[in-house]
């Protein structure tokens, strides 16, 4: 079963992440509510102009009554500044007043400027607090309008195939961030607040981020797959390294290019990538350069991808960096994603991967999943396991009741799980399954999947073996396909969301 063996969210990098990710919304955003405009460039426009019709055909846009003219290819800079609307206080004074209207529309829904507002001075916070060079202000717009158009659109999507984070699960993702920060919850969020955060954005970013991987899971995860000869190849290749291993550190810049492509357009592509590798070489600065052309979603961190083991990164990156020295730039870099410009940033030496690892304790462990969705509310899949749990505890069969009821892949095996390792599953579930004994079954138990009753089956101490070794050469390689993939569903996400631009009359 693969979406219990994903990694939780919640790791320490990934908090650290996102903390990065958020800033405070500060009173300034009221001066940028009404000066925002997105500057598209002409191909962005004109591959939006095609796939309009397309994308109405299947789901027309439900659009405002008084429907505004979309923002030509090249708006000129008089239209920048809308005037705010005056508002007369009681002592007479005129004071400006922002108002907010519609910026963007994305598919049936809007994205406004004072919500772009709110971000961008979050954003901008962020990037000065991590000594990032902001671009100029028209760029990072634009940047930050793409992320938030998709952003958009995978939530429309979420919610089309019933995924929901309801506070309950918002609550206890909050938690364990907090527990791994080795902090209470009211120590958490004073925390926050004491470097500029607000609590409230803070929690939507999280439940934005749960969303997206419960979704990214269920529209990429499951679907990659890891044949055996290439864990062979895997386990080939390290083998002849000598079980030496190199981390490296990569920041990359990516000019996407469109899902099926016109010539035009990718040529317009590739002369905008070519026109970003020569300012790096005439000496800009990579992570502001980043900042205000690259389309990957590590764009507003300066494009750096961290620390990253070798077997974690895609061949055409090990290929493009190969002979670069610390600080230098590759070449541009064509996948089927687009464009990439790469810096090595740093290397060093990870260890050995074959050295002997202690001895960890597996479990056997089978489960009932009832999903939570449109259709089945929290209350009704706990109240259905309670049921369930009922017939278990007077002779029903674990197997049998698993086949009939189970949502998961793994109803038609009884629900059975196999082997697992310490940290294969998502911490609601491992601790759970570890406060069992062999043959006893849980009580209903949440996780980001939805509802479980769990049974272990029977537990083992096992050493480093084949099988283990195997296991982890599968997960190396399904990482890396999986990262490879998400951008691949990210870019046609993008595509295929109907976009119309806004100016205001």
């Amino acid at each position: 079963m693969r979406n219990m063996r994903t990694p939780h969210l919640a790791t320490t990098k990934t908090v650290t992440a996102l903390l990065c990710m958020l800033g405070v919304i500060s009173n300034a955003h009221a001066q940028f509510a009404t000066t925002i405009i997105p500057v598209t460039p002409p191909e962005t426009a004109a591959s939006t102009q095609q796939a309009a019709p397309a994308k109405a055909a299947s789901k027309p846009a439900t659009k405002p009554a008084a429907a505004k003219p979309a923002v030509p290819a090249a708006a000129p800079a008089a239209a920048a500044a809308t005037p705010a609307t005056p508002a007369t206080s009681t002592g007479g004074r005129v004071d400006p007043r922002p108002v907010d209207s519609i910026l963007v529309v994305v598919n049936n829904e809007v994205i406004t400027r004072q919500e772009v507002a709110e971000r961008l001075a979050s954003v901008e916070k962020r990037m000065a607090s991590q000594n990032v060079q902001l671009p100029p202000r028209a760029q990072l717009v634009r940047q930050l309008v793409e992320r938030m158009i998709v952003e958009r659109a995978q939530a429309q999507m979420a919610k089309e195939n019933g995924i929901v984070v309801d506070d309950g699960m918002l609550d206890r993702a909050m938690q364990r961030i907090a527990e791994q920060n080795k902090l209470s919850m009211p120590e958490f969020r004073a925390r926050l607040e004491s470097e500029g955060m607000n609590y409230a954005s803070f929690r939507e970013e999280i439940r934005r981020e749960i969303l997206s991987q419960r979704l990214r899971e269920r529209e990429v995860d499951n679907k990659v797959v890891v044949t055996e000869s290439e864990i062979d190849n895997y386990l080939a290749a390290e083998a002849n390294a000598g079980g030496q291993r190199q981390e490296l550190d990569i920041a990359q810049i990516l000019i996407r290019v469109p899902e099926n492509a016109s010539p035009e357009q990718l040529a317009a592509r590739r002369d905008r990538a070519e026109d970003v590798l020569r300012q790096l070489k005439t000496g800009a600065d990579f992570a502001k350069t980043a900042a205000a052309y690259s389309d990957a979603a590590d764009a507003l961190t300066g494009g750096d991808l961290g620390w990253r083991p070798t077997d974690r990164l895609p061949q055409l990156f090990l290929d493009g960096v190969a002979k670069l020295q610390d600080g230098q730039v590759s070449g541009l870099l064509k996948s089927g994603n687009g464009f990439h410009i790469l810096k090595l940033v740093g290397r060093r030496d990870a260890g050995g991967t074959q050295a002997a690892a202690p001895a960890v304790q597996q479990t056997h462990v089978r489960h009932i999943l009832i999903k939570v969705n449109q259709v089945v509310t929290a209350a009704e899949a706990k109240r259905k396991l309670t049921e369930l749990k009922e017939r278990l505890d007077h002779g029903a069969s674990f197997e049998e009741l698993a086949k009939l009821y189970s949502n998961d892949l793994s109803a038609s095996k009884g629900g059975d799980l196999g082997w697992i390792y310490p940290g294969d599953t998502v911490p609601e579930f491992e601790r759970a399954m570890d406060q069992l004994k062999p043959g006893e079954v849980s009580q209903p138990i949440e996780t980001p999947f939805g509802y479980h009753l769990i049974q272990v089956v029977e537990r083992k101490t096992d050493d480093a073996s084949k099988e283990r070794t195997r296991q982890a050469a599968r997960q190396a390689i399904r990482d890396r396909k999986i990262e490879e993939a998400t951008e691949d569903w990210m870019r046609q996400i993008r595509d295929r969301a109907y976009v119309e631009y806004r100016n205001d009359e």
